[in-house]
């Protein structure tokens, strides 16, 4: 498998190992829809072996550590079992030392697919694969995910609180023996985030005038459907009144020149007034913000008319320490944007279809990832919406989100 492959599983127990030329701590965590554990009884690693339809197995040294995966077994409301690694030794990176995952039949042992992620270097952990739900059908996707910030970046991002330590097993013996009993991480619980490093900047955006075509002053929802060029604003007033309705903005992207499918990923990060990150809604948080943000779920091709991913935000629900969302998409396979053709977003009212603003990437730079548009709410409590079209060399969202800071 390459990285963002998937394959459907007939088997309903499979078995993930994960091997490297060096001892490793595997695990695995059983998300919800919004992309995190419910509690900690749904990490499952060494020292808790066991959860709702999860199950770790040792290697003791001598073999590889796994985690079996029995989908008939899983709570309804598990929708994904992610399976991550990390080097045993303390702050040792995966560099040079590249793991293979091996997706087995657990009762047969027969072998569904292997995967090696490619190119690591400072990563300390890793989500190597996840065993998701797909139109009631289970699937097995590679990712290959690194982390710099090690099993604490992992942690954070799926809901176990992180406390001055890493919340990572602790260090274990070269040889199989008794292990103390490491502390199972608290109840889900999301620190607040670090604000992004950043110049002063007011509580919220100054209200500046868009950059209109000459003599057109501000745009607006007035005269219908707005057609943007990189770098123009649309203030969404209609008529006098601030757009705060639900409104979807849907993604859109074709292979060039009838290539291969590309697998593209649409997300929204959200920030605060001081461009500080607040969360990010993507293929694996699907809903962030209290429901105000939500994702429409991976699209792995490309294919068909119409957008690919689509998120709807609630702009009247949204939070009032959000008040910028920078709305971006990523080549998770490695594919770059001078591969894609027609590349696209657009703003629709979600009460009656009708498409506000559009926005045609017509530039492509050799990057695998693109900030596509931004809205930034103003003093007056409006929105405004900027074309963006800046490209930025990250696979994933987490590549992004300062980016998308320094762009507010």
């Amino acid at each position: 498998m390459t990285p963002g492959s998937n394959l459907p599983l007939e088997a309903v127990r499979v078995t993930v190992e994960v091997a490297a030329p060096v001892r490793l701590d595997v695990s695995g965590l059983l998300l919800a829809a919004d992309g995190k554990v419910r509690s900690d009884a749904d990490f499952v690693f060494y020292n808790q072996p066991s959860g709702p339809g999860v199950s770790h197995r040792s290697g003791g040294g001598a073999g590889p550590d796994s985690v079996t995966v029995d989908t008939g077994a899983l709570p309804p409301d598990v929708e994904r079992v992610v399976v991550t690694a990390s080097p045993d030794a303390a702050g040792q990176t995966f560099q040079g030392i590249e793991p293979t995952a091996t997706v087995r039949q657990a009762d047969t042992g027969a072998v569904i697919a292997t995967f090696t992620p490619p190119q690591l270097g400072t990563e300390t952990a890793l989500v190597v694969v996840e065993v998701y739900r797909r139109g009631g059908a289970w699937k097995v996707r590679a990712v290959g995910q690194g982390y710099a910030d090690g099993l604490a970046g992992i942690a954070t991002d799926f809901g176990v609180s992180v406390e001055e330590e890493p919340a990572a097993p602790a260090a274990r013996p070269a040889a199989p023996a008794p292990r103390p009993p490491a502390p199972v991480s608290p109840p889900v619980t999301v620190p607040p985030p670090a604000p992004v490093p950043a110049g002063p900047v007011p509580a919220a955006p100054p209200a500046a005038p868009a950059p209109a075509a000459a003599g057109t002053g501000k745009i607006n929802l007035d005269k219908g459907r707005v057609s943007l060029q990189k770098n123009q604003t649309v203030s969404l007033v209609k008529h006098g009144k601030p757009l705060l309705a639900q409104v979807r903005m849907g993604l859109g992207w074709e292979p060039a020149f009838r290539g291969r499918d590309i697998d593209l990923d649409a997300s929204v990060i959200a920030y605060g007034p001081q461009r500080n990150h607040i969360d990010s809604c993507y293929f694996g948080r699907l809903s962030i913000l209290g429901g105000a943000v939500k994702h429409s779920g991976d699209n792995l091709t490309g294919e068909g008319a119409g957008d690919d991913e689509v998120i709807t935000v609630d702009l009247g629900r949204l939070p009032a320490e959000a008040t910028g969302l920078v709305f971006t998409v990523n080549s998770f396979s490695g594919q770059k944007f001078t591969e894609v053709a027609k590349a696209y977003c657009r703003l629709i009212d979600a009460a009656t279809g009708e498409e506000l603003v559009r926005f045609d990437l017509t530039g492509a730079e050799p990057q695998t990832g693109v900030m596509m548009a931004k809205l930034i709410r103003q003093f007056s409590g409006e929105w405004e919406m900027t074309a963006m079209g800046d490209f930025v060399k990250s696979r994933t969202v987490r590549g992004m989100v300062k980016p998308g800071a320094d762009a507010l």
